[in-house]
């Protein structure tokens, strides 16, 4: 059956460690700490193209972007980001929205939010109001509100051209 509409959800989690930047949707965030990964490592990116590869049962970014693979080393998220909207748009489909919150203790993401917005909007050829970013932290519970990681949810939904 080929649906009008398909909804996606993505999630990905990362550790931290100190020295690395910290890239989250598609910006640099100000931080002594960023994620440990084979890319950049920018969590946010990451579930959102699981959210959006989950719409059409596409696998999730491992299965396009392994990391094993010399290709994807150190790669720009942003770059996969715009991939996996190319695989949409091959599929006949277009991006409505999408909705993304990041789990972080420190540091305090508000600043940042509206760039990140932006930037995957225009990654995704929406319009910001089509994106939504959330930050939260965990009340320091957890492997988060420890400060030893970030964890990101994110939703998708795509529509038939």
């Amino acid at each position: 059956m080929d649906c009008k509409y398909k909804i996606g959800n993505g999630y990905d989690v990362h550790s931290l460690a100190p020295g690395i930047p910290l890239w989250l949707g598609g910006i640099r965030i100000a931080s002594p700490a960023g994620c440990i990964a084979h890319s950049d490592g920018d969590v946010a990116i990451h579930a959102l193209c699981d959210a959006l590869l989950g719409c059409l049962a596409l696998g999730d970014i491992g299965k396009h972007f392994p990391d094993d693979s010399d290709e994807w080393k150190g790669i720009d998220s942003k770059i996969l980001l715009r991939k996996v909207t190319d695989m949409i748009q091959e599929k006949g489909y277009s991006i409505g929205n999408a909705d993304i919150t990041i789990a972080l203790q420190k540091p305090k993401l508000a600043p940042y939010i509206e760039k990140m917005r932006s930037v995957l909007a225009d990654i995704m050829g929406t319009d910001i109001g089509c994106v939504s970013v959330k930050a939260t932290t965990t009340e320091r519970l957890g492997f988060v509100g420890r400060g030893e990681g970030c964890e990101v949810w994110a939703t998708a939904l795509i529509y038939k051209i």
